[in-house]
């Protein structure tokens, strides 16, 4: 994802007074820039620093909707409709069988081991920002059944 889609299309938010969808766009805008700035790729932002941030993002709005009381409808709403803004926004994640297909083409020497700490650690850095690690997590255990 280019940083100068989601400037547009906060524009066009904003154009349009869509108040939550611009607020939502502005905070990953901002965290996007944080970012540059923590790993000092401030004026040339890569696509893949964007793609992780709105990852992250988008977990933590997840986490906030299991932990938000069921009393707060409100707060609950505007968690739920900033994580629908994020979903647009987020790269596709590999699915547990292209995970599955990608340890066995990619990682074979070491799922031989048979080690868990070894084959997450070594997948892990590979597939970063390309799959969730709870299902490269339950992949991985399943080849050490």
């Amino acid at each position: 994802m280019e940083l100068e889609v989601l400037r547009k299309d906060m524009v066009a938010a904003m154009k349009a007074r869509d108040k939550a969808r611009k607020e939502s766009i502005s905070s990953l805008i901002s965290a996007v820039k944080k970012a540059a700035i923590d790993e000092g790729c401030r004026d040339d932002i890569p696509c893949a620093l964007v793609d992780r941030v709105i990852l992250k993002e988008m977990k933590t709005v997840k986490e906030q909707i299991d932990t938000c009381p069921a009393s707060r409808t409100d707060l609950l709403e505007e968690y739920q409709a900033r994580y629908k803004v994020f979903e647009e926004y987020a790269p596709r994640l590999m699915s547990a069988e292209e995970v599955k297909a990608c340890l066995e083409r990619d990682f074979a020497e070491v799922l031989a081991t048979k080690n868990k700490g070894q084959i997450m650690k070594a997948v892990m850095a590979a597939l970063k920002g390309k799959a969730d690690g709870k299902v490269i997590n339950q992949v991985v255990a399943e080849y050490c059944k």
